[in-house]
């Protein structure tokens, strides 16, 4: 008998005019369910490369590698590459650049411009010598006047470094006001629907973007969008995933500019260093700041290699807690460099944490601990030591680390929150009782392996009858909130009134970063699609996620119930009644 094959990931390629004389080219990736540090894609992404047309002609990106063998082909039915005048490098992750090899050997000459950190990655990813032009903030590039269109298309750089890749630039076309920003404002959703002509459909993956690749660079989000503010009225942001901003741009870069003053409002923050384009240093580092960031706590990513060292001593002194990497053994000398300046700037008072980098050459994360331990720095937490590629699992236990790290830094905002209640409202929102329940979820990874989580919940109720469903107010905080986007599932525990203290006991415990929830308790695995089912429960309901409405510190997760049981007709829901309402 034939072994299975396995499904071919729907690889397609979409070709438009967006303005006067350009045109792009997205390459649509339907099937791709992860990205980045491990958050799962429920739309798939595209990679959206741009071709302008002036008197000169200019390539905006390329695409990824598994596009070679279409992407390359469909560039030559628009344009010979060596007509091409100028590739602009926005940044040089692989899903962008993953082709610029390939375009260098059909165009030798084709002058590739780029912030200076980018050409210097470039040189270490193309390994050949090629033609380049480093640009910073207010440098242009001027392509002429399109003789058929009469437009002079002149393109005016900003830096956006750390949005979400140190390298990062945008390019404003004066000509057709398209602002092209690659990462910033994207969204992994893949459609042929060009622009955002419903807002409502993407939005929930517009946010979740933001929140697990921009929001850790509030700060330099906002320096970004104040560079953004001093150029013409922009028409488009033409970004790197997903449909073009055109329709509503006002609501999106309203948003970013929401949501990064809210997490750079407090003077208190984490410093996540790490050091790019070595080993996993730039997922891992992504992960604990998403972490510090679901805590509410404000954090900052600092790359040690393109942060200069007066901006790197500022950055690590004014910080509340500071996050480093172990690096190479032998760094070169600009690298040793900030390393001293790092390690100079600590102040005793701090919060210090690290982890590996799984870079193949890694000082030993002992010596880097002890490092920091002897400045006299705190424990934020324990050394996250990563022995093997990093799985999901890892990626967990980081952001895990960093959310315990964020609770420390909003402590005493915290206890100010609690005590600030009028007490009698406090004890009135108290006498509202809820039912006893365990949601637990897991979810396999790209690695053979499995994320899982769980949490006691009170705050659930029935919210629909047709289909069935029911909401869950889930802590920012939590870290079974990452498991709980749109579109995964989950499993509602119905906790007995007469035998539930033992399960309330051990779920309600603090655990460390990456502990294993379900140690020592018996489950019914394959019970229900979305996770464990406890063997002690009185009922359980499977349960698939719909929509998330976002409060001032809970999510509201709405999902319907597609199946469900119960152990004991005869038994009680556990209730849970309080005496406060400001805190569990």
């Amino acid at each position: 008998m034939a072994g299975a094959v396995a499904a071919q990931p729907r690889l397609t390629l979409q070709c438009d005019a967006i303005g006067p004389d350009t045109t792009t080219i997205r390459s649509l990736d339907w099937d791709r369910s992860r990205f980045d540090i491990e958050f799962g894609l429920r739309n798939g992404t595209t990679y959206n490369s741009f071709l302008v047309r002036g008197e000169r002609t200019a390539l905006i990106d390329t695409s990824h590698l598994k596009f070679e063998g279409t992407w390359l082909p469909l560039l030559q039915e628009q344009i010979d590459p060596q007509a091409i005048d100028y590739l602009i490098v926005s940044h040089t992750e692989p899903d962008h650049s993953g082709l610029i090899g390939h375009l260098l050997d059909l165009n030798p000459e084709i002058e590739i411009v780029g912030s200076k950190v980018a050409i210097q990655f470039l040189e270490n990813q193309v390994h050949r010598p090629f033609r380049s032009r480093a640009v910073k903030s207010g440098e242009e590039l001027d392509l002429g006047t399109n003789p058929a269109s009469g437009v002079q298309h002149r393109f005016e750089f900003l830096s956006a470094p750390n949005l979400h890749w140190p390298d990062t630039i945008f390019s404003f076309d004066h000509g057709t006001g398209i602002l092209y920003t690659c990462d910033a404002f994207g969204l992994h959703y893949c459609s042929e629907e060009l622009f955002d002509a419903d807002p409502g459909a993407i939005a929930p993956d517009f946010r979740f973007y933001y929140d697990c690749l921009m929001g850790p660079n509030a700060r330099s989000v906002l320096q970004a969008l104040k560079r953004m503010d001093a150029l013409p009225p922009i028409t488009t942001v033409a970004v790197g995933h997903g449909p073009l901003l055109r329709h509503h741009l006002g609501l999106w870069l309203g948003d970013y500019r929401d949501w990064s003053s809210d997490r750079s409002g407090g003077e208190a923050y984490a410093a996540v260093c790490y050091v790019s384009q070595y080993g996993f240093c730039d997922r891992l580092s992504q992960a604990i700041a998403r972490g510090i960031g679901k805590a509410g706590a404000q954090v900052q990513l600092v790359d040690l290699r393109a942060t200069d060292a007066q901006e790197l001593s500022a950055l690590i002194g004014e910080a509340s807690a500071v996050v480093v990497p172990t690096w190479p053994a032998n760094p070169d000398a600009e690298l040793q460099a900030s390393i001293g300046t790092l390690l100079a700037a600590l102040k005793p008072k701090q919060w210090v944490g690290s982890y590996d980098a799984f870079g193949g050459d890694d000082a030993p994360i002992d010596t880097v601990a002890g490092q920091l331990r002897a400045l006299g720095q705190k424990s934020a937490f324990e050394p996250l030591r990563i022995r093997q590629v990093p799985g999901g699992p890892d990626y967990q236990r980081c952001e895990e680390a960093g959310t315990d790290l964020g609770q420390l830094l909003t402590k005493e905002k915290t206890i100010a929150a609690m005590k600030a209640l009028d007490g009698d409202l406090d004890k009135a929102l108290g006498r509202l009782s809820g039912g006893l329940y365990v949601v637990t979820a897991r979810q396999a990874d790209d690695e053979g392996g499995s994320r899982s989580s769980a949490m006691v919940a009170s705050w659930v109720s029935q919210a629909s009858f047709d289909p069935p469903g029911l909401t869950v107010a889930v802590a920012k905080d939590r870290a079974i909130e990452a498991l709980l986007q749109v579109g995964d599932r989950f499993v509602l525990n119905i906790l007995r009134e007469d035998n539930h203290q033992e399960l309330l006991r051990h779920f309600l415990k603090r655990f460390p970063p990456g502990a294993d929830r379900f140690a020592g308790v018996t489950t019914l695995e394959g019970a229900a699609a979305g996770g464990p089912v406890l063997g002690d429960a009185l009922a359980f309901l499977g349960c698939r996620v719909v929509q998330r409405m976002e409060g001032p510190d809970h999510w509201i997760i709405y999902a319907e119930v597609e199946q469900g049981n119960v152990a004991d007709t005869e038994a009680s829901t556990a209730v849970h009644h309080r005496k406060v309402g400001n805190h569990y």
